[in-house]
């Protein structure tokens, strides 16, 4: 019903008002659509984004519970996470995978694993993402052998295999075998997905981890664009020209949205620019369907504190409001960290949290009924004309030494830097992190209850999954999986495909380790690069102090202060050791590190070489009996007299544990001032120390 409001209009009185408020009226009435318009019409809203969790961990059974669950609670996508042997292609019973198994997502040996990770999960209605790249081949082919045996229309499959070796070697550490063979194996999966699982993306170019490990948003755009266009050079001889446009459609992306949300949103912006471009003007894709941008994203993880956790939130809602409002650059998939992160597994109540705010975001809000709200805004544009310069400048320098490829070492030094800058940044005080570096007194968080505020993982997970594995090779067909390890070896010599083969692996019961055995064979391991030169450092702008400290410590030691960092086990995560090993030469240390992957007895062995001070850092949960072992190993090789510092994710009791082990110091997140650790290691190898204690 529509009221006629003739008070108060304006000073207007008599007749006048009268005549006033009819003509509105009219005005109004005119703009109205007709009845059965009106009972017919619906507001334009946008389809939702895919809503993920990036979930798993302890056994396959344990997952599926996970992701049914989540399921039923409205997510619409999965995530897979699988824990560091997987990742890296070895079975949960192998030397390397002790104290892994389970630990950061969950682990799969074999068919039987997958067949109990998917239980009840129909794969033909699903979309899947799996966070894995060394052994992408062959966690597609167990995928798609389990879907065979649920009856699926493999042509049907949706989903994504992240499949980015390159930012392996730059950032998270998770690579087997040296570029060319892994660039080809990329290749590999593209060339059958495209014929045989047509809409799958085969790869998923990976900047997530570049922006964790220090990258600014020009290196982000910059070295995740070189990978794609390294990976499309490779794709191109393979197919048909004319079906090449339709493969380039199928690669997608995986990107990091950080805390600065407007930087943050003028990158994605810049991204969809400079992929339409490069798609058009290097390989002349000519419709636009081909070159749209597709990408997923998680938020940054770097980002979450330890120190008041419940601030988490905040920056997570923030960082994801980067990823959707801006239409024309709008994530395809969001996946969101929860607040306790940075404190270890979250359980399912935290994951639940993070997937309420996502559909609050896009069922509550009307966000999604709306045309691109930043087009033609000049401080937008030119923020997105400066990252692509800035990009475009980076990209012609990696062009220049050969592509991606040949710009790995480049590429990694550049991170190691970048992240330098940041660190010391936060530590000056010059980028503000609340309740780090400034407002840090605080109320003690109820959301942190008695069991910490995160899950922890059964220790007897592993013994279980290693008695599963076993008995699975036991009731297996051993000439079969003989046969099809040789047909798989022998399609690896020829340079074919090694698909086909891998899926007849998978239907045969082939295990991870042995598959990945294969390519070991076949093509060699690497060892990446660290990124931090041991050349003596001229950046002493407030350090001078340690210098000293170092110079005096090393004069009474009689030799230069020795420091050993090492990364046990299996996690690639090697930022935080990079940023210590890195100052510590800033400090006038003589450093000592070989990057990830490090058994414990091969760091014991080189702390032989005369280390005053050991540090590890273990960030998959690991380092209980990580520890251990180097412990044990160094009171064997008498190495009594050197110190042992332990760094990473650590719950407190766990530190305890490690203090009452004979660890010298424990440092976590909290622990962001870095020259306070360096002064720590000065006190530890100071002979003058060691007599007073």
């Amino acid at each position: 019903m529509l009221r006629l409001h003739s008070l108060h209009c304006g000073g207007l009185t008599g007749s006048y008002c009268f005549e006033y408020a009819i003509s509105n009226a009219i005005r109004l009435l005119a703009r109205i659509p007709p009845l059965e318009a009106r009972m017919t019409e619906t507001p334009s809203r946008d389809k939702p984004w895919l809503i993920r969790t990036y979930a798993g961990h302890s056994t396959a059974e344990k997952s599926n519970a996970l992701y049914r669950s989540n399921l039923a609670k409205g997510q619409t996508g999965l995530s897979v996470a699988f824990d560091l042997p997987t990742q890296t292609g070895y079975d949960s019973d192998h030397i390397l995978a002790r104290g892994e198994v389970g630990k950061v997502g969950v682990p799969v040996c074999h068919l039987g694993d997958m067949r109990a990770l998917f239980q009840d999960i129909p794969l033909e209605q699903m979309n899947t993402s799996m966070t894995i790249n060394a052994t992408a081949p062959w966690l597609l082919s167990l995928y798609i052998a389990v879907a065979e045996e649920q009856g699926a229309d493999i042509t049907k499959l949706n989903g994504t295999v992240q499949n980015d070796l390159i930012k392996e070697y730059l950032s998270r550490g998770t690579y087997i075998c040296p570029p060319k063979p892994s660039l080809k194996m990329i290749g590999d999966v593209a060339e059958y997905c495209y014929h045989h699982v047509p809409k799958w993306n085969p790869m998923n170019v990976c900047s997530y981890h570049l922006q964790e490990a220090g990258a600014t948003p020009e290196q982000e755009l910059a070295f995740a664009l070189a990978t794609a266009v390294a990976v499309l050079d490779e794709l191109k001889p393979r197919v048909a020209a004319e079906d090449f446009p339709a493969l380039c459609g199928r690669i997608s992306f995986f990107v990091n949205a950080g805390i600065r949300f407007v930087t943050e949103l003028c990158k994605m912006r810049a991204f969809v620019d400079l992929w339409d471009e490069i798609l058009l003007e290097r390989y002349g894709v000519e419709e636009a369907r081909f070159r749209r941008f597709r990408y997923g994203v998680q938020v940054n993880s770097l980002g979450l504190t330890e120190q008041q956790p419940e601030n988490n939130v905040y920056r997570i809602l923030i960082e994801a409001l980067a990823v959707t409002l801006s239409k024309n650059a709008r994530a395809r998939a969001v996946q969101l960290p929860a607040w306790n992160e940075a404190l270890g597994l979250p359980r399912p109540w935290d994951q639940q949290w993070s997937m309420r705010m996502q559909q609050i975001l896009a069922y509550e809000t009307d966000l999604l009924e709306y045309d691109d709200l930043f087009d033609g805004n000049p401080a937008v544009d030119r923020k997105v004309a400066a990252l692509k310069e800035g990009a475009r400048a980076e990209l012609a320098n990696i062009e220049g030494m050969g592509g991606a490829i040949g710009a790995i070492d480049y590429m990694k030094g550049r991170l190691v830097e970048s992240n330098a800058d940041r660190v010391n940044k936060v530590e000056r005080g010059e980028t503000v992190v609340v309740g780090v570096n400034r407002w840090t007194e605080s109320e003690r968080s109820p959301l942190v209850g008695e069991d910490g505020g995160i899950m922890t993982v059964d220790p007897g997970v592993e013994a279980d999954q290693v008695a599963r594995l076993t008995a699975w090779k036991a009731e297996r067909d051993s000439a079969a999986v003989a046969e099809a390890l040789s047909a798989l070896r022998a399609a690896a010599a020829a340079g074919e495909n090694v698909m086909p083969a891998s899926v007849a692996c998978a239907k045969a019961g082939v295990t991870t380790g042995e598959w990945a055995g294969e390519m070991r064979a076949a093509h060699g391991e690497y060892r990446g690069p660290t990124g931090v030169s041991r050349s003596v450092s001229n950046k002493t702008e407030g350090l001078e102090d340690i210098r000293e400290a170092v110079d005096a410590v090393s004069d009474r030691l009689g030799r230069r202060l020795r420091f050993l960092v090492g990364k046990p086990g299996l996690d690639g995560h090697s930022n935080g050791a990079e940023q210590i090993a890195f100052r510590a030469r800033d400090c006038g240390m003589e450093i000592d590190y070989e990057g990830i992957r490090l058994t414990p007895e091969q760091i014991v062995e080189a702390a032989k070489e005369g280390a005053h001070v050991v540090g590890l850092s273990i960030l998959s949960g690991s380092h209980i009996p990580l520890v251990e072992e180097v412990v044990a190993r160094m009171r064997e090789a008498g190495l009594t007299e050197v110190s042992l510092i332990v760094g990473g994710i650590i719950p407190e009791e766990d530190a305890r544990r490690l203090l009452a082990m004979g660890v010298a110091r424990v440092y976590t997140p909290k622990d962001f001032e870095l020259n306070t650790i360096m002064r720590d290691i000065v006190t530890l190898a100071d002979p003058k120390s060691v007599a007073a204690e």
